[in-house]
């Protein structure tokens, strides 16, 4: 396979990996509100559908996450996540404390997988 080819897979790849170091990041950093363990579990998944194009996204799915995620005011049990909050993302948004991560993690990555 030639070079160029190789290493534009290994953008894909690292893409991908990309997006599920974010999710394991956000899920450990117990930001999640948690009541069954749903929504930080089998409702949120990275959906690599469109990696070729360059795009991968984090998909917190369930008829309530958006109301969740779009009222911080409510007020989260913090037993389980005890950061757990709305706007769960913002700390990894730009302007976020954590906004460096996934730019960070993906130039590793695909110095990993591209052996650059």
């Amino acid at each position: 396979m030639p070079r160029i080819k190789q290493l534009s897979q290994a953008a894909v790849t690292a893409l991908e990996m990309t997006g599920e170091a974010l999710h394991k990041e956000v899920e450990q950093a117990q930001v999640f509100p948690f009541d069954t363990g749903n929504l930080q579990g089998e409702s949120t998944f990275v959906d690599c559908s469109e990696s070729s194009r360059g795009k991968v996204t984090l998909v917190s799915s369930g008829p309530y996450a958006r109301r969740l995620y779009y009222h911080p005011e409510y007020n989260f049990q913090t037993d389980e996540n005890p950061n757990a909050k709305g706007h769960w993302y913002e700390d990894w948004e730009p302007g976020g404390s954590k906004a460096d991560f996934a730019q960070k993690a993906f130039k590793q990555f695909y110095k990993g997988v591209g052996g650059v």
